[in-house]
């Protein structure tokens, strides 16, 4: 399928109802949307989304690997430039204002999904 056809993945998030009864993550990342979700990567030459990364992770090599459902190796791509782990980066880290909104209008990748 090309990659303008891949509509945009949302995250399935526990249902309300059941999330006032624990403390678990109100998101529920699934590995098959994710890896639908990254076949929407341009894989830029120049990487604008790099750029927008104040850690500089190689978002590129990140997406790649979860799209060929390497998840392990997705994490240890990241920690080669990043040593804090995906639980913080992925709760703090603003990145619709930082290596999304450099990407754009180029493409509509959101890398937070992918945490």
């Amino acid at each position: 399928m090309a990659r303008k056809m891949i509509p945009r993945q949302e995250m399935p998030e526990q249902d309300p109802k059941e999330r006032v009864n624990n403390f678990d993550e109100v998101p529920r990342a699934g590995f098959s949307a994710g890896a639908r979700a990254a076949s929407r990567c341009l894989q830029c030459k120049h990487a604008p989304c790099v750029k927008g990364c104040p850690v500089e992770i190689d978002i590129p090599g990140f997406i790649k690997r979860v799209k060929d459902e390497d998840f392990e190796g997705a994490i240890r791509h990241i920690k080669k430039t990043n040593a804090l782990p995906s639980s913080i980066c992925g709760r703090v880290c603003p990145q619709e204002e930082q290596c999304e909104e450099a990407a754009r209008p180029r493409q509509e990748i959101r890398t937070g999904r992918y945490r």
